[in-house]
């Protein structure tokens, strides 16, 4: 039973569905929940550092409820957008329901869309990279896939990666190069990968193409049976989706940077290279993606197995209540600069 704790992730559309049906103030319940009460909750409960042993493990692996807890994030993440148009569109409504039901399906784009979408596309089955691949979709983020798989994995902690933020450098600083250089650099990749394979850029392998095509298809579908109303409301909605990726970005390896070797490459990616937590709630919301360490040392590996090391930087709060602070640039350098080890900053005051 304690394996479905994993069922908390749910919560959030839950919300997420009782503003968007009640309206009035409860359409801002969802980011009430999600930066307040969760972060509150963080605080109360105590950090769980036990890891998963390699018997417990392989009995997790075996064990299909895993995999169709992220799989039925899918109906729940299309079926929320579409009831979020309707209400939008078919009701009236004020101003400031129509902003608090946007920031409200745009939380479920970011959590129980783009981040289950991160862990499927690591997946080995083409089948789970392309449920992946979909709930990326309504936050016109499927660059992401590319990106993160053939770039960020392997730069992580560089200044190479666009999606590692730098010493100092504030997140509305983050957002905006992380965002205009990962989709550059995702045309970039994809170019790599059609030469490697002697196709031309209108090849169907052309995963970037494909994506922009299907992205515009969803916004003119969206527009012509719901005019205007119904394009800004899913617009909105994922622009607040992917920038909650851009902030958890931002967090995750905030001021690390791998260190050069002799031979002037960077070392490899180590545990050292990215912020853990293991407050207990947030583990459990976001599918134990603030394991982060774990993750980076083998992606493929699935979040009911990850662990933490007693060497990975350790966050002092869980990753909603960072993502809060972060907010707050002056509050966050004073809580984190002084976490972020010497030898990395002066590395890259020397850069």
């Amino acid at each position: 039973m304690k394996d479905l704790k994993y069922l908390a992730a749910f919560s959030i559309p839950i919300v997420a569905f009782i503003g968007l049906y009640l309206k009035g103030p409860f359409v801002y319940l969802t980011p009430i929940y999600a930066f307040v009460l969760i972060p509150v909750l963080e605080v109360i409960f105590p950090l769980d550092t036990k890891n998963t042993t390699s018997e417990d493990a392989t009995k997790k692996l075996k064990q299909t409820i895993f995999d169709w807890l992220l799989y039925l994030n899918l109906p729940i993440v299309y079926g929320l957008v579409i009831f979020g148009i309707y209400q939008a569109t078919h009701l009236t409504i004020e101003t400031y329901e129509l902003v608090g039901m946007m920031i409200s399906v745009g939380i479920v784009l970011g959590v129980n869309g783009i981040n289950v979408a991160h862990e499927l596309g690591h997946r080995q089955t083409t089948n789970e990279r392309f449920i992946g691949k979909i709930l990326l979709l309504p936050s016109l983020y499927m660059h992401f896939y590319i990106e993160h798989n053939f770039g960020h994995h392997l730069h992580a902690a560089t200044p190479e990666d666009p999606a590692t933020a730098r010493y100092n450098q504030s997140v509305y600083s983050f957002w905006f190069t992380s965002i205009f250089r990962q989709y550059m650099k995702s045309w970039s990749i994809q170019k790599k990968l059609l030469k490697n394979t002697n196709q031309d850029f209108f090849s169907i392998k052309n995963d970037m193409l494909w994506y922009a095509i299907f992205q515009i298809g969803y916004l003119g579908i969206v527009f012509f049976s719901y005019g205007t109303i119904g394009l800004l409301f899913v617009f909105a909605s994922a622009v607040i989706g992917f920038l909650l990726l851009e902030t958890v970005n931002y967090i995750e390896h905030y001021g690390l940077l791998r260190l050069k070797t002799k031979s002037g490459r960077y070392e490899r990616v180590k545990e050292i290279h990215s912020w853990n937590s293991n407050h207990i709630i947030g583990r459990i919301v976001l599918y134990e993606l603030t394991r982060h360490s774990d993750h980076h040392f083998k992606s493929t590996k699935k979040y009911q197995t990850l662990n933490c090391y007693d060497e990975s930087p350790q966050m002092p709060f869980g990753y909603p209540t960072s993502m809060v602070l972060a907010m707050i640039p002056p509050l966050w350098f004073n809580i984190m600069n002084k976490r972020v080890p010497r030898e990395m900053i002066f590395q890259q005051k020397t850069n």
